[in-house]
């Protein structure tokens, strides 16, 4: 028990007993023993009534965080759906523009070419392992397009002819294509020749045009147009430009290359002339005609 009385223990309890009775002696001597208690409790209770507010107010800035993010996630929602119909609105627009231009070409080419029906076409799809670029358009013979109908550039170069055609698509073969020949004339000297295409030639983009006179003085830069004979293909079609000439193998003619007037590789809109038969025949017939006198 002496022991007790030395301990840090009992001289805490001893402070503490000595400190409370000083402030009951202060409180009765102002009148406030009563309410010692009280203070002292509340004195007590202030530092976690402060962390109660600081954790209140913590939750409250929280919620409001969230209901702003969620405000701001509709807002970038809304927005997203606005940006993507703005891009729809953009390519309706692109696609009036490529048609109306088409629908401008087609009137200037028809003005040159008034016995055929020019029916504008948009390159919908490619034969990735072609070599010599062929490819479908989205028009078919629900339009009026068959097999044979002659396809040229929205600039009136010839670019090839339908090969096929389904019930809203066609596949049109191109003049890079060493099965497709067409009956060429230098516009500059009249002399005549085969344009056809070339296995070594189409990766350049270029044809070949065979069986030029031996005599002829075309050269480099003059322009290619079709002749009209054969009834596949009309007259004064603009085919392109030559880029070189020399003597063929045989040395009895001499043969060109070809640069076609448009991007055979990349070309994306066209105009197929239908109901050419007519007009091929008719032209064929000029031809006979101008050879008889």
């Amino acid at each position: 028990m002496k022991d007790f009385f030395q301990t840090a223990r009992f001289k805490a309890l001893l402070t503490a007993c000595v400190v409370l009775a000083g402030i009951m002696a202060y409180a009765g001597a102002n009148g406030r023993l009563q309410s010692a208690p009280q203070e002292v409790l509340s004195a007590a209770l202030v530092p976690l009534q402060r962390i109660t507010a600081i954790f209140s107010n913590g939750i409250s800035g929280v919620a409001d965080h969230f209901v702003h993010l969620d405000s701001v996630v509709k807002e970038n929602e809304e927005l997203k759906e606005e940006n993507a119909q703005l891009r729809e609105q953009l390519v309706e627009l692109d696609q009036y523009k490529a048609e109306n231009e088409m629908f401008r070409s087609a009137n200037n080419l028809k003005e040159e070419h008034p016995d055929y029906t020019l029916l504008p076409g948009f390159v919908i799809g490619r034969d990735p392992l072609d070599q010599f670029y062929s490819f479908t358009i989205d028009v078919g013979t629900k339009h009026g397009v068959e097999k044979g109908n002659v396809v040229v550039s929205e600039h009136g170069y010839l670019v090839g002819m339908v090969l096929d055609s389904t019930y809203t698509s066609a596949k049109v073969v191109t003049i890079l294509n060493p099965t497709l020949n067409v009956s060429g004339m230098v516009s500059r000297t009249r002399d005549n020749g085969l344009v056809t295409g070339h296995d070594q030639l189409a990766g350049e983009g270029l044809c070949l045009m065979n069986n030029l006179p031996r005599s002829t003085q075309a050269a480099v830069g003059d322009e290619v147009i079709t002749t009209g004979m054969g009834e596949v293909f009309p007259a004064d079609l603009l085919i392109g430009r030559i880029t070189d000439i020399e003597t063929e193998a045989s040395g009895q003619s001499m043969q060109a290359k070809i640069q076609p007037g448009e991007d055979i590789a990349s070309i994306r809109q066209v105009l197929v002339l239908l109901d050419t038969g007519e007009a091929v025949a008719q032209s064929s017939e000029g031809n006979n005609q101008s050879g008889e006198e």
